[in-house]
């Protein structure tokens, strides 16, 4: 996206009032309960837009399935993900790739799907609608059955929440879990009880774009803030 420095955003996951943290937390634990649901045997991830890694790795590390998973997450900033790399290998979790390069097509999830897993986390605040519900609709390509998906979307007016629990219903999906709307921020956890569809090679899921770009639904002119100064945008 242009104008954002991705580093100095990710800071606000350092100071626990900020909503951005309070965010990360219900995410983990989110991750936390689908591993606890999960099958015996080996699992599967896949994290689009890691970052740093900070939703999946440091549940990996403490959780006792943590070891079961092999986890492909995949940052477009070098540094994010040099950060995400150095981060599972002091956890101790060699099943844990870190690749640098674009989340958008379909193609950077090749031989790591269907997941048990899916995070889609920090994604549906910063692309417009239709890439959204083009997006949810992938996460059947790339979801196992009875995997979860776990995504992000700021409740700020016009609130695309409940459209985005919709979307994924019409795909196939059931609501496991989502966040009080007066939490400050939203996150959902949807179950894939269908069967997963073909890996599409070559589609491009989404397109990050300025907070500012009218395509987006979640614009509100002349405010990108939450109420504690953190970006409500993701």
């Amino acid at each position: 996206m242009a104008g954002r420095d991705w580093r100095a955003w990710h800071d606000a996951y350092d100071d626990p009032g900020s909503s951005l943290a309070r965010r990360l937390a219900a995410v983990q634990a989110r991750i936390a309960d689908a591993l606890d649901a999960a099958p015996p045997g080996p699992l599967r991830a896949v994290s689009m837009c890691a970052g740093q890694g900070r939703d999946l790795i440091p549940v990996l590390a403490g959780h006792p399935r943590g070891r079961d998973v092999t986890a492909r997450l995949v940052e477009l900033d070098p540094g994010l993900a040099a950060t995400g790399r150095r981060a599972a290998a002091d956890a101790g979790l060699p099943g844990v790739e870190v690749v640098t390069g674009d989340a958008s097509p379909t193609d950077a999830y090749a031989g790591a799907v269907p997941a048990d897993l899916v995070l889609v986390c920090g994604v549906f605040g910063n692309v417009t609608d239709d890439d959204i519900r083009r997006t949810v609709g992938c996460c059947a390509q790339l979801c196992a059955t009875g995997g979860m998906t776990v995504w992000t979307r700021a409740r700020r007016p016009p609130d695309l929440v409940p459209r985005i629990c919709g979307w994924f219903g019409e795909d196939g999906f059931e609501l496991s879990w989502l966040s009080d709307p007066e939490a400050g921020f939203g996150v959902g956890m949807h179950r894939f009880a269908g069967r997963p569809r073909p890996l599409v090679a070559g589609l491009r899921m989404f397109g990050f774009v300025d907070p500012g770009d009218p395509a987006v639904s979640r614009r509100e002119p002349g405010n990108g803030s939450c109420p504690d100064g953190t970006s409500c945008w993701t």
